[in-house]
């Protein structure tokens, strides 16, 4: 086969990330890869692999992006693509664009993939314009029907986000080594239960209700530590203030911690006594959860959308009730005092090998059905 994935950029991020685990199951046996972005830090791991990159930005959003639809039609055209893999929203209306006008004979099978929860409008609804829709999570899936109810429930796979488990290996353990340099850092953590809030200092992802649960067990566990594991949003400077503000005003300095971006976050999840997932919107999959479960760290969170699904299968003991900040604090007393017998299950489910090769799968299927 010949496959394009199509997307804005190759920076970061989890969109990026199954980009190149796409591309390289591809080489691996034999296909052709191509990847179609604007480009970024991204494209020379993506090369050193054996997939080809087209440097061509069609993800900005403006008018003038859409005067490249004949171009890109020629292009692909000419490359002569089996399947085209659309990723996020403005390259996929470029890209099916050009698509729809091509001879029915010679035009690629196309495939789009539904990765977040997007704000419902014509424009989003672009993601579902492939001959295949992937979902990535049962909550993408409702999130497709419900919102976007002329998408055919028959073209719908859902096919899970996965994980390598030789990246995070069950009961993993960072060497002492790396302990005594990152609690060099944060000494105030040395000898204490940690509990960590992943995510950027952005509102949706609950540092307020962090707070308010460190409130309540403070008393009876005044040992604990809360560690925020992410960096200041340049938009957002005001709200990462008021959290500071408000960490300050109830005493906390020395219990919530602020450890800024981190890079190590496989040892900071394997030396957590817990991780918390308190976002207040529903998240599509919830990477991070299902990273630190593979670890074997338990996970405490708000039981909806993908984070949900997640620990449903994973860890049911760490479902909690989005907003019920009660329930999160008796649950994180039980893990606490050692009362809870609930363990992580090790994670056979959420496996990168399982999503490359169920997302080869069909693209086979697709090309077998032109065929036939």
């Amino acid at each position: 086969m010949k496959v394009l994935q199509v997307l804005p950029a190759l920076n970061s991020g989890g969109v990026e990330k199954g980009t190149l685990e796409i591309a390289d199951a591809l080489v691996s046996q034999g296909h052709v890869s191509w990847v179609l972005s604007a480009g970024g830090r991204l494209v020379s791991p993506l090369c050193e692999n054996g997939t080809q990159h087209k440097a061509w930005d069609i993800g900005r959003k403006s008018p003038l992006t859409l005067l490249q639809i004949p171009k890109v039609r020629r292009w692909l055209q000419a490359e002569k693509f089996d399947i085209i893999h659309l990723r996020s929203r403005m390259p996929a209306w470029i890209i099916w664009q050009a698509w729809k006008h091509m001879p029915l004979a010679s035009r690629p099978r196309l495939i789009s993939t539904v990765h977040g929860l997007h704000s419902v409008s014509k424009y989003s609804e672009i993601v579902t314009c492939g001959e295949r829709v992937i979902v990535v999570s049962e909550t993408c899936k409702a999130y497709v029907l419900q919102n976007y109810p002329k998408t055919d429930i028959n073209k719908i796979r859902l096919i899970y986000r996965g994980i390598d488990p030789a990246l995070f290996p069950w009961q993993f353990q960072p060497s002492e080594q790396w302990k005594e340099s990152f609690l060099k850092q944060f000494p105030t953590l040395r000898d204490r239960p940690i509990i960590t809030l992943p995510g950027r200092l952005t509102r949706l992802k609950g540092h307020h209700d962090l707070v308010e649960i460190f409130k309540n067990i403070q008393a009876r566990h005044p040992q604990a530590r809360a560690l925020i594991v992410g960096g200041e949003d340049p938009k957002r400077k005001t709200y990462a203030k008021a959290l500071y503000q408000k960490v300050e005003a109830e005493g906390l300095t020395e219990q919530i911690i602020f450890a800024g971006h981190q890079t190590d976050m496989k040892e900071i999840y394997a030396i957590s006594t817990a991780v918390l997932s308190l976002s207040s919107k529903p998240e599509s999959f919830g990477r991070t959860v299902l990273e630190a479960l593979s670890l074997g760290t338990p996970v405490l969170g708000y039981a909806h959308g993908g984070v949900g699904e997640i620990l449903a299968r994973l860890y049911p003991y760490g479902a909690c009730e989005k907003g019920n900040l009660n329930a999160v604090a008796a649950k994180l007393d039980a893990l606490l005092e050692s009362k809870s017998i609930e363990r992580p299950i090790k994670n056979e489910t959420f496996l990168l090998s399982a999503m490359q090769e169920q997302t080869l799968q069909l693209y086979h299927e697709l090309l077998a059905e032109n065929l036939s």
